[in-house]
C-alpha cells in the first residue's frame, strides 16, 4: 500500500522446530495433494490438488458444504485432515508453530472482538503479537476507519465491524493473508475500497486466499479461481477463461429491417464486422453477450454435484456447445 513499506520476505525457521514439506518449486506457497475430509463418513473434501503461487490472488468459489471453508482450516492449520500432503509457506499447518502462524493472516468469517475496545485499541493490541507488524494508525486508516478510530466496538455498524476484522488480518504484515468472505456487509463504496486495499497488498507480494460469493468480487481480485462442488474441483483457471469461459459462444442481436435477429455464434468479431458492412457501418441495436463468471460458475456447479462428474475443467476447456438460434 502506499506509504506502507515493503515486506521484506523472512527467513523459515529451522527445521528443528516445525515440520517442513518440500515444495515443487520456491515459487509456491501453498501445496495440496490428495486432500481428504469426511465428517461422520461423509466426505467433505474430496481429493483435492492444487498449488499457489507466491504473490498470487487465488479464490475458492463453490455453493455453502462444497468444502471450501474445511479446505481453508486445514490450510490454516485450525483443522485436521483424515489424508493426503498438505505445505503452506514450506510448512505442514498440521504441526506448525508460533513462528510459522505469525507469517500468516486470517479474517473469518465471524468476529469476536471485545466489544469494550476501541478500534485504535484493538489494533494496537494485536499489532504486539507479530514480530514486524505494520503500523496500526496505517492499518486503521487503509481499512477505512480513520474516523472511528477511537470508537468502541459495540457502537460500530456491521460493515464497520468487518472492517475491524480485515484490520486484524493484516496488521501483522503477513506473507500469506486467508479472507473467508471478506466483504459480508459492505456497502458497494466500502466494497470497492476494500479491492483496493487487497489490490495493494498483492502489489507487495503478499499471497492471498481468498473465498467469496461475490463473482465479481473474484472476477476483481484473482488471477485464479477453483470451483468447488461436493468436495471436489470442478474448474481451475483464470476468471477470463474459467470453465472454456474464453472460447464460449457468444449471443449477438441486431435490429434488422424485417425485425429484431439474435443469433449464438463462436466467432463474434466475425459476424460483427459482416454486420457493419452490411449496413454500411453503426449496426441498429448492436448488442453482444458472452457468458458471465456467473453463467459459467452455475453450469459448473450443476455439473458438479452431479455423480457423472470427473476431471476438473482447466483454463481454456471447452464445456460449451456451439450453435445458432434463428
Amino acid at each position: 500500500m502506499p506509504g506502507w513499506p515493503t515486506r521484506p520476505w523472512r527467513q523459515v525457521p529451522d527445521a528443528g522446530t516445525m515440520t517442513q514439506v518440500q515444495d515443487t518449486t520456491a515459487d509456491v506457497a501453498v501445496h495440496v495433494r490428495g486432500l481428504h475430509k469426511a465428517y461422520a463418513g461423509r466426505s467433505a473434501v474430496d481429493g483435492i490438488d492444487l498449488q499457489i503461487r507466491r504473490g498470487e490472488v487465488f479464490a475458492l468459489l463453490g455453493p455453502n458444504g462444497a468444502g471450501k471453508t474445511t479446505t481453508i482450516e486445514i490450510l490454516e492449520g485450525h483443522r485436521s485432515r483424515d489424508s493426503g500432503e498438505v505445505s503452506v509457506l514450506g510448512v505442514d499447518p498440521a504441526h506448525a508453530d508460533r513462528a510459522w502462524r505469525s507469517r500468516i493472516g486470517i479474517v473469518l468469517q465471524s468476529d469476536s472482538a471485545a466489544a469494550e475496545l476501541t478500534v485504535r485499541e484493538i489494533i494496537t493490541h494485536f499489532s504486539a503479537y507479530y514480530p514486524g507488524p505494520r503500523d496500526p494508525g496505517e492499518v486503521i486508516a487503509a481499512v477505512g476507519l480513520a474516523d472511528q478510530a477511537d470508537s468502541r466496538l459495540r457502537r460500530l455498524s456491521g460493515g464497520q465491524r468487518r472492517r475491524v476484522d480485515v484490520a486484524l488480518g493484516i496488521v501483522g504484515n503477513p506473507e500469506l493473508l486467508f479472507l473467508d468472505e471478506p466483504t459480508t456487509g459492505f456497502d458497494p463504496h466500502a466494497r470497492r475500497a476494500f479491492w483496493d486495499l487487497i489490490a495493494g497488498l498483492a502489489g507487495e507480494g503478499t499471497t492471498i486466499v481468498l473465498t467469496t460469493h461475490y463473482l465479481d468480487e473474484a472476477e476483481a481480485l484473482a488471477d485464479r479461481v477453483a470451483v468447488l462442488a461436493a468436495g471436489r474441483i470442478v474448474a481451475l483457471g483464470p476468471p477470463a477463461d474459467l470453465g472454456g469461459r474464453q472460447d464460449a459462444t457468444t449471443t449477438v442481436s441486431w435490429q434488422a429491417a424485417d425485425g429484431p435477429r439474435t443469433v449464438v455464434t463462436d466467432a463474434p468479431t466475425r459476424l460483427v464486422t459482416e454486420l457493419a458492412g452490411t449496413f454500411a457501418g453503426e449496426v441498429p441495436g448492436l448488442a453482444v453477450i458472452r457468458p458471465s463468471l456467473e453463467d459459467i460458475y452455475l453450469k459448473l456447479i450443476a455439473r458438479g454435484d452431479s455423480p457423472a462428474a470427473s476431471e476438473p475443467v482447466r483454463s481454456g476447456g471447452h464445456d460449451t456447445q456451439n450453435g445458432v438460434r434463428p
